[in-house]
């Protein structure tokens, strides 16, 4: 079974998703949706990938010279479901203006809010809750790599008390140029918990977490600070072989392998060849693991523009019921070449 996907927005996550899409023996990527001709619809026809617009927009893509192949609704009646990556807000109004009227399957992003779907999804965390889903929302980056660190020591049996977790935020993406210059450490938001913790509660609700967090003039990365309180003890040796053993995450060494920054975690990726850059897993810096008696404190880089990727690919899957958690995950995992080396995939 072949699932038709289809894309609205092309911008950071959409135009990532989309090479995910492509990649896949069990999806087919229809088309995607952009507002305005840019360098991106240009790239994304020249590799193939069908452009779908609003019918207001057509004119302007046939004047900028780019090719488009239909209208958003077009689009909208030829797939099974759609993953939609516009900016925070516009995902619910196209809920209500397109994919309920069409009785679509529709997955959101985590600009979102909770309520526009049924499930807040992460693939390690609930993979099982999305399954026949018809309205399910990828949690953000940063909640994404929070419930994958937490996910890892509940699946192996830990219980946890409380999370407590520090966010130093990435003041823009790379190409938001509009946001920057910046000179600044801006409190996002000035309140405590942040909105990060509710978040990941959307997805573990069983999870006593209180989360801060500031911006900071970097595009490169986000960085948690997170310290977990377990019932019961717990060693540096334990958590390492547990986030070893966690598919998505990832140890970068400092003293031995001179991991020193995340803009060199962001280079290592580029050196092995990820397209863009990418870092898919949550990059854990493994010296800052450290343990006293029932509490873990580390820091962990948060990569914002891929990290949500192979969480977007398991909810199709789980949604449309083509697999278990298990096998999507190392499919997905395979396919888009996160490192699998030692990791478990037998979890239960």
């Amino acid at each position: 079974m072949v699932i038709k996907v289809g894309i609205v927005g092309y911008g950071t996550i959409g135009k990532r998703v989309a090479d995910a899409v492509r990649k896949m023996d069990d999806m087919e990527l229809v088309g995607a949706v952009k507002q305005n001709p840019d360098y991106e619809g240009e790239v994304a026809v020249s590799k193939g990938i069908r452009l779908y617009t609003y019918e207001d927009k057509v004119g302007k893509f046939e004047k900028a010279g780019i090719k488009v192949s239909g209208t958003i609704n077009e689009l909208l009646r030829s797939i099974d479901v759609v993953i939609d990556a516009t900016p925070d807000g516009v995902g619910a109004e196209n809920k209500a203006k397109l994919y309920e009227p069409m009785k679509l399957k529709a997955i959101f992003q985590g600009g979102e809010e909770a309520e526009v779907a049924e499930v807040s999804f992460n693939a390690l965390a609930n993979y099982d809750m999305a399954v026949g889903k018809r309205f399910v929302r990828v949690v953000s980056c940063n909640t994404t790599a929070l419930s994958r660190l937490i996910s890892a020591f509940l699946i192996h049996g830990y219980r946890i008390r409380r999370v407590r977790a520090y966010i130093v935020r990435r003041g823009a993406d790379p190409r938001e140029f509009k946001k920057g210059p910046i000179n600044d450490v801006v409190f996002n938001p000035a309140t405590v918990p942040s909105h990060h913790g509710p978040d990941v509660m959307t997805v573990i609700p069983s999870v006593n977490i209180i989360t801060m967090a500031v911006a900071v003039p970097t595009t490169m990365m986000h960085l948690h600070m997170v310290n977990v309180e377990f019932d019961g003890q717990i060693s540096r040796g334990e958590a390492i072989k547990v986030l070893e053993e966690t598919p998505r995450i990832l140890l970068f060494n400092a003293s031995s392998k001179k991991f020193e920054s995340l803009a060199q975690v962001i280079e290592w990726a580029r050196d092995i060849g990820r397209p863009r850059g990418d870092v898919f897993e949550n990059a854990v810096i493994e010296d800052s693991i450290t343990a006293s008696q029932n509490e873990l404190f580390l820091m962990q880089g948060v990569h914002q523009e891929s990290i949500v990727v192979p969480e977007n690919i398991d909810a199709v899957r789980a949604m449309m019921g083509l697999t278990d958690k298990w096998s999507s995950i190392r499919k997905t995992d395979e396919v888009l070449g996160l490192i699998t080396t030692n990791k478990n995939y037998a979890l239960a």
